[in-house]
């Protein structure tokens, strides 16, 4: 590194434990082998689903993979991709290690879990840092075009949705990381 480089970028993964579809499987190991081309550090919870196929995808391209999780909680081993364990104790601290960090959020389809991180990103990116988040597949699709629909999600003068993308498959994904300024570290507002 460089006296000017800030070190590697941080990719966040949102993903839950049970696919929804060996289509979403496929995705989320794309997803984790193009972060890993792009030099990402792939941070996510660490264990089964979705999450796991992104760190396989990642490991199997050289990417270092973090596990950002609750100390004491007993959900199981890590899934065997996991080269670093960070262990916080609150859900909060959990959420800041993740949103403070990232260079770029990828968030698919889950649990009530993945659905709390998915929004908290949206809300982090639209009100604290225009970080960029991507709704990656079509179960995460659909439910940001309900959350559209329905009002929850929306562009205003002071909160543009500019950082909100989706992809289908990872050459979306590789179109938007090689996009100048689309994944850059910025400090918080």
């Amino acid at each position: 590194m460089t006296s000017g480089d800030i070190g590697p970028r941080s990719a966040v993964f949102f993903g839950g434990c049970i696919p929804a579809s060996p289509d979403e499987e496929h995705l989320a190991h794309d997803v984790g082998a193009m972060l890993a081309v792009h030099d990402f550090v792939l941070l996510h919870g660490g264990y089964n689903g979705l999450m796991e196929h992104a760190a396989k995808g990642a490991a199997e391209h050289g990417g270092s993979v973090a596990a950002v999780t609750l100390d004491g909680m007993q959900w199981g081993e890590f899934n065997p991709h996991v080269t670093e364990a960070r262990l916080l104790a609150t859900m909060g601290e959990r959420m800041h290690a993740y949103l403070d960090e990232a260079d770029i959020v990828i968030a698919m389809a889950g649990g009530i879990g993945t659905l709390h991180e998915m929004t908290a990103a949206i809300w982090y990116a639209g009100n604290i840092r225009p970080v960029p988040v991507v709704i990656a597949g079509a179960t995460a699709q659909r439910l940001t075009a309900f959350l559209r629909f329905q009002g929850w999600i929306y562009a205003s003068p002071t909160r543009p949705l500019g950082f909100l993308h989706e992809i289908s498959d990872s050459a979306d994904l590789a179109r938007l990381l090689t996009r100048p300024g689309s994944t850059h570290r910025s400090e918080p507002c």
